[in-house]
Parts: C-alpha cells; structure tokens; sequence
C-alpha cells in the first residue's frame, strides 16, 4: 500500500480527492495540504495541512501529488524529492526551458520517483491506439494534426491562464498535450521544429498558437492550442494506407472509439472503460511507484518532461 498525500486543492486537487478515496488495495490517501481552501468533510484517517511544507515533511506520505499553480512547482517538487518523496506533478512541469532543467538535474538520477501528470497518456484508450498502429498493415505514418482549444468567454487579467506571472497562456497550458501526443510516435531522434506562431492578448500572455515539426525527419505534425477559440480537440494520424481519427484523446469518455478509415472500409475501435482518466493515472502512478521498476507504460518521465519543455519554449519565444 502507497500512501498518498495532496498538495493544493484547487478543480485538480479535488479532482483527485475524489480518485483517491476510492477503495484501493494499492494505494491510500492519507493527507492533503491547502492554503487558501479548508477542506470538509474528511476521512478521520486523512489529515489537513494548513501549510505544503508540513506535508512534504510528513512520515504519513509516500507519495504527492502537486496541483497548485504553474509558479510554484519547481520549488514544490525541488522540496519533495529533498525529502524523498515520490511525486505525480501536474503539468507543465516548469514555467520554462531553464526551471525543467534544473528539475531534470535533481531528478534524473530517480527516474522512478517522478511522473509528469499528463493523464490522457494513463488511459487504456493510448496504448490500444499504437498497439492498432503497430499490429495491422496501414504503413508508415506521413502526417499527425492535433488540437486543444477553447474559448475564455472572459480574459480577467488576475486569472491563471492569463497572467504571465502564474504561467498562463496557451502555450504552457495547453501545448503539451499536442507535444506529448507527437512525442508517442518519435523514435531516438529529437523533434524538430519547422515553424511556430502565437498571438498575444491583452495581459501579453498567448491566447493562442501553432506549431510545425518534423518527427524523426520523415512524419510531418502539426499542433495548435487556443484559449478563444473551441478547436476539434482531435487528433488524426495520416498514414500511408490509413486515416485514424481520436475524437477525444484528451479526455475520453468510458466508452470512447477510435474511427479508422481505408480506401476498402471504414470502422470504429471501441474503447470500454470503468473508470475516468484520472484514475487510471492514479493506479498505474500507484503501481509504477510501488514497484520501484522502469515500466512506465506510456506515463511521463522526468526525461519526457525535459523533450517536451524544449519544444514549448521554442514555440513560446519563437527561438
């Protein structure tokens, strides 16, 4: 049994609250941490910190998971990993290139004690996409779109996907899932990118963005995010004999589908599950973290996070 605790409890705190307190033989919440929101209505077995540090410092967790804003992580996992703690971080891991890197540095000789929470790349749904992929005869991949976008009816200048301070934008908000998704289908090569744009609001923070590359010089992808605009929130994979289309790869229902289309025929693989994408991080976070080994499944390393904060932050700069 892993112990679990949680650090701030804004919508993703409570979010994995929820996860946390369901009946596990492998896992257990034991305490949570907040600031600003006093916590009701829990578990005699859970305790509340009033201050992350009194958390972090707790014999009663082996494990935490970070929710608080995009500023503060660096420093929250950096006093983490000091007292050997295991940790689940929400994205993104840094607020740029250079934060990643330093994290990169602390972490990269305990790979097994960190995962980005990136929770699309935990549901069944991504790993039956490539073993499709890999098992059946629709040739080399040539082209991969992918989106998240939507639209902010209201850019209030103190919310966190506005203020440059808090890490807003689309970019870092949003960008790395379209990044990770490429990254699923890069070999040992790094990505390389081709063009990248963005348009700024009015709080100079990013409202929206696209981005070209080149994924092991031969498949051609494209990425856009948007914070005013509700985008397809799709993914389609071009290949030479195939056209897969992910209806919602970032957060799929319990019975999500992949369509794919042939010259010959047309098709949907059906995806079945019981549980939402936040659990499944939970469990295999859980098992990956219990059993101390390198199978990660397709979760995010501290090596991934590293890959993908290097294409951010050429989008983001235009470097």
């Amino acid at each position: 049994m892993i112990n679990w605790g949680i650090i701030g409890f804004g919508n993703m705190g409570k979010q994995y609250l929820n996860c946390l307190q369901k009946k596990s033989s492998i896992f257990n919440l034991t305490a949570i941490a907040s600031q600003t929101k006093k916590v009701n209505k829990l578990s005699k077995d859970i305790k509340f910190f009033n201050d992350y540090d009194d958390l972090i410092q707790s014999d009663l967790v082996d494990v935490i998971y970070i929710s608080t804003l995009n500023n503060t992580h660096k420093t929250l996992v950096e006093k983490a990993s000091k007292n050997n703690k295991k940790i689940l971080c929400e994205k993104p891991l840094g607020m740029n290139l250079n934060e990643v890197k330093e994290l990169h540095d602390l972490l990269k000789d305990n790979q097994d004690n960190f995962i980005e929470a990136i929770a699309y790349r935990a549901h069944p749904q991504t790993e039956i996409l490539l073993n499709l992929i890999k098992e059946t005869e629709m040739g080399q991949i040539k082209k991969i779109e992918s989106s998240f976008g939507f639209k902010v009816k209201k850019i209030r200048k103190d919310s966190r996907l506005f203020s440059k301070k808090l890490g807003g934008g689309s970019i870092l908000d949003l960008g790395c899932y379209p990044v990770s998704f490429f990254n699923l289908f890069k070999k040992d090569k790094e990505m390389k990118v081709i063009r990248s744009k963005f348009n700024l609001c009015e709080t100079y923070v990013d409202i929206d963005g696209e981005i070209d590359l080149k994924i092991d010089d031969n498949i051609h992808a494209v990425g856009r995010v948007s914070l005013k605009e509700n985008l397809d929130n799709s993914c389609k994979i071009f290949l030479e004999k195939a056209l897969i289309t992910i209806k919602e790869p970032w957060l799929p229902s319990k019975k999500s589908f992949l369509e794919v289309e042939t010259k010959s025929r047309y098709f949907k693989k059906i995806i079945n599950s019981n549980k939402n994408v936040y659990d499944y991080q939970v469990e295999l976070s859980s098992s990956f973290f219990s059993k101390g080994t390198n199978d990660l499944k397709n979760l995010v390393n501290i090596n991934e996070s590293l890959e993908i904060a290097k294409i951010l932050e050429i989008w983001k700069t235009n470097i």
